[in-house]
This record gives C-alpha cells, structure tokens and sequence, in this order.
C-alpha cells in the first residue's frame, strides 16, 4: 500500500517499537546461530512480509536451527516436517479420523497448522504432496473433509533444498517455486565461525534443555506487519522494480547478448511484488520508514534466482543464474 496522505504517516514511536521487535529477534538467532547473517535477514523479512522462503545448501548449515530459534524469539508454534517420496498430503495439512466409541468422524489437524512451517527437502515429497502445500502457502487455509480451516497468523514457511543429492527427488515445478519470495542459498561458514560453532555446542547452547524466553510476543510481530505495509514506496522505486523485471522478459534489448541468450523465461509480476513487499521489510529492519534503491538492489538475487529460467546452454557452460542477474541489475538506471 503507497503512503500517499499524512494519515498513514509512521510516527517515530511506532517505528522505535518495530526497530525493538527486530532487534530482540536479532539477538535471540545471534544466540544460536553463528554467523548466517544474509540468512537471519531473509527470515526476517519472511516473517514481516508473510512471505515464504526457499533455502538452498548443503546439509549442516544450521537451516533447522534457525528456523526454530525465530519460532522460539516470537513464542510461534514450530513444526518440521522431513519429506520423502511416501508423504502424503494428509500427513501434511491432516485428516479425519473415524471415533468408533462417538460413530463420528473427527478431525485432526496436520503440522503445517503452525506459524513457522519447516519444510525439509521439499523436493523429495512427490508432486501431489507439493499441490496441497500450494493452497496452504497461497490461500492460508487447507480444505479437510470439505471444510476449510484457517491457518494461523503469522504463517511463515521455510522449505529446503539439497542442491547435490538429486536421486529419489521431485523437480519444484515453476509455478510452485514463484509461490516463493525468496530464495537464499547459503554457504559454508568461515574457520573462525565453525569454531565459535563447535564451542558454543561445548558450552551447551544447543542443549534441548536450554530453550530462551521469548524475545518478543506475536502480538508485536503483527503490529509490525501492519507497520511493513505502510512503509513509503516511492513511484520512482516502483518504476524502478518493474523496469528491473521488464529486462528478464525482454533481455536481448538491454543486456549482452550471449547473456541473454541463456534466458529461457524472464520474471513473472509475481517478482515485482515480491520487490516491493521485501524492500519495505528491508527499510524497516534498516530503521527507515522509506525505501531506498539499495533496499531493491540488495533483494535482486534472492527475488530473481528461482523466477529466471535459463536454458540447457546456460547449464551446459555453467553459467550461475546470478550473473545474469546482475547484468539485468546493471542495466536498469537507479532512480
């Protein structure tokens, strides 16, 4: 939503209130988490938004911890859920079960009935598992025994991917993955950051008894939300993020022409809003009630990467996705 009359002005306190929501969650995954920086702020900005988030990376980078210490920071109901090939959707968004004593049918909820939903290694759950999370992640409900039942709020989920084991895994398909705000992919964390890691498991952080009061109640996260929304988005901004997507769907005019060959399909508007949403997250986590070209810039890969298809060529010479981003960004002139 545009600001566009004093009404919807951010006061100071209000933005000084949201500033103190982001910081104690801040320090609660610092907490835990060592390092991931790009990764708490991908969270974040998921769970202002209420847009869900695709995490790409080997296993042991700390994906569940996270996860899980967010859902802690703002008492959240957690759920993980491992995929496999024999999930069904039931297993997922529940089913009705048969009380002999009642001669009824009684309904029981699934785990993706949670505010922070875990989806590990989505992609080895099979196609028809994959559709019903479509209709949870997008209409924030799911349909048992022809009765809807509303998800709860905030509803944020993370789902997973391992990018070097393929075997027994069912590709996302496109329309699934731009269901997705971001994608982040995640790397290896440096020597010093593995060796905090390994003494804070000394030192007993990761201990299942060791669980932290919540940083902040989810009653202020929704007020942040409400806040996110009315963050400023300059028409120039808007112009600016429509003219970044304009260039994926029509590349050989702006870009080099080796790079644009290797765009099988460019962004669909789904990017645009994703831009927007995130950006106004961004600003606020920056402590500003406008956003700024950088807000988008800093977005570019993780809205882009899984919304940019490029062909068998691309794959063929190993051209990484994000360098076809960045000569998009490159060509689009900052307001």
């Amino acid at each position: 939503m545009l600001q566009t009359s004093a009404s919807a002005r951010i006061e100071p306190a209000e933005l000084a209130r949201a500033q103190q929501v982001v910081a104690g969650i801040s320090r609660s995954f610092e907490a835990k988490v060592v390092g991931q920086a790009r990764l708490r702020e991908s969270l974040l900005v998921g769970l202002l938004t209420g847009g869900h988030v695709l995490l790409e990376s080997v296993p042991g980078l700390a994906k569940t911890t996270a996860a899980q210490t967010v859902a802690e920071a703002v008492s959240a109901g957690f759920r993980r859920i491992q995929c496999t090939p024999d999930l069904l959707p039931s297993d997922i968004v529940g089913t009705q079960i048969y009380d002999a004593a009642k001669g009824t049918f009684v309904t029981q909820l699934g785990p993706v009935h949670a505010n922070i939903v875990l989806l590990d290694e989505i992609n080895r759950s099979s196609a028809k598992t994959q559709s019903a999370m479509l209709e949870a992640m997008q209409e924030r409900q799911t349909s048992i025994g022809g009765q809807d039942y509303k998800l709860p709020s905030p509803f944020l989920v993370l789902a997973t991917q391992n990018p070097i084991e393929q075997e027994g895994t069912y590709q996302l398909p496109e329309a699934q993955m731009d269901r997705f705000m971001l994608k982040d992919v995640l790397d290896y964390p440096s020597p010093a950051e593995e060796a905090e890691i390994i003494r804070r498991i000394d030192a007993g952080v990761f201990s299942p008894e060791q669980v932290p009061a919540a940083a902040v109640s989810l009653d202020a996260v929704r007020a942040a939300q409400d806040l996110v929304r009315r963050i400023y988005l300059d028409p120039a901004i808007v112009n600016y993020i429509v003219g970044l997507v304009f260039v994926t769907r029509n590349a050989g005019q702006y870009i080099e022409r080796r790079l644009a060959d290797f765009i099988e399909f460019g962004a669909s508007p789904r990017a645009s809003i994703a831009f927007s949403q995130a950006a106004r997250a961004v600003a606020l986590l920056h402590g500003r009630d406008h956003v700024i070209p950088e807000d988008v810039k800093a977005l570019a890969h993780r809205v882009l990467r899984h919304r940019i298809i490029l062909n068998f060529d691309a794959v063929a010479e190993q051209v990484p996705v994000e360098t076809v981003i960045d000569a998009v960004v490159a060509a689009v002139p900052t307001p």
